[in-house]
């Protein structure tokens, strides 16, 4: 893509006291080799040395501040109103990038004007030959409003053995690295900033396809992620907002000929992993979702309207309960699960 006809893309990097990454990762993203780029630190009211770090160290890099944490969802939403570009790419700062990770992403979303998100393969830092749990090889979600990737079905992640290597429509894009085109970002009024931070771009990328709008993955990029930065897997506080958030993204867009039944079954599931972590001794878990089912609540009772008339049929959600074969079938695999690659 010649440097005069490439689109300007802006890299903006959610920075919330992460010295450490920006000092591990930064590097890895400023040897990119796409031209008509913007390096942009967005920082969410750090008390560390965050800011200070990086603009003695990389004064290349363009510093945002905010004055207080506003979180993922509003976070980005509050820097990105300031950031004029053609793509933003939000990207977590405990990701490693390879120098062209950018050029096939961009290569995809401008062969298809309909494509409005896209992600790269994101493998996991720590065993390169693995899975990475935030998006794998592309986002999935089951009738029930489960999440699942391509390559990672609930805890078990799979090796990359190239089984996943087409790019293809998916449901949602990971938020560790996610590729967004600025005019739709805005058009659907951002991340929904209630969420703070947890499937808020799955959230976005429902939305979007609601609107006719497509979802990518392009594994010809690859990434590598550390996660569980911000907030370690199996925290409270990261259970009660995956539960919480998952319940709103379900009632915001789904219609009503589907929730009314859906619901209520999701609510007795999430009891059941309750009670059954409950008995394992893990009381932080059973009280995390008892709280996120009782913020859902309060939630749905604030709104004035259930408003979701249509629900395009979507290729990327699976019909069947992902649970189900989970659990009790004991597929572990996507391609086990959703018969195609």
């Amino acid at each position: 893509m010649p440097l005069q006809t490439q689109p300007a893309v802006a890299v903006v990097i959610l920075n919330w006291n992460g010295k450490n990454f920006l000092q591990q990762f930064l590097p890895s993203v400023l040897a990119s080799t796409y031209s008509n780029l913007r390096i942009i630190v967005a920082d969410n009211a750090s008390t560390d040395d965050s800011v200070q770090y990086v603009q003695q160290t990389f004064p290349s890099v363009e510093i945002l501040v905010s004055n207080e944490n506003y979180g993922f969802a509003k976070g980005y939403n509050y820097f990105l109103q300031q950031i004029q570009s053609d793509y933003y790419v939000l990207l977590n700062s405990d990701v490693e990038v390879q120098p062209g990770w950018i050029e096939p992403v961009i290569a995809l979303m401008e062969s298809d004007a309909s494509i409005a998100a896209c992600q790269p393969k994101l493998l996991a830092y720590h065993n390169k030959k693995e899975f990475e749990y935030a998006g794998a090889g592309g986002g999935w979600i089951d009738m029930l409003g489960y999440p699942f990737s391509r390559g990672r079905v609930f805890d078990v992640l799979e090796k990359d053995e190239g089984q996943y290597n087409t790019s293809i429509p998916v449901f949602w894009a990971s938020g560790a690295a996610f590729f967004v085109r600025a005019e739709r970002y805005h058009e659907m009024g951002g991340f929904d900033g209630f969420f703070f931070a947890h499937q808020e771009e799955i959230d976005l990328c429902w939305r979007l396809q609601r609107a006719g709008y497509k979802i990518y993955v392009c594994p010809q990029s690859v990434v590598y992620h550390v996660g569980g930065g911000t907030l370690p897997t199996g925290s409270s506080r990261k259970v009660y907002l995956n539960f919480r958030n998952n319940l709103i993204m379900l009632t915001k867009n789904m219609p009503w000929s589907q929730l009314w039944w859906k619901l209520p079954l999701r609510l007795a599931l999430d009891g059941l992993s309750a009670w059954k972590e409950l008995f394992a001794g893990k009381g932080g878990y059973f009280m995390a979702v008892y709280n996120a089912h009782m913020a859902f609540c309060e939630w749905a009772l604030s709104r004035q309207k259930h408003d979701v008339l249509g629900y395009p049929a979507l290729q990327t959600v699976y019909k069947g309960s992902v649970v189900w074969q989970y659990f009790l079938k004991k597929k572990k695999k996507f391609s086990e699960i959703v018969k195609q690659g």
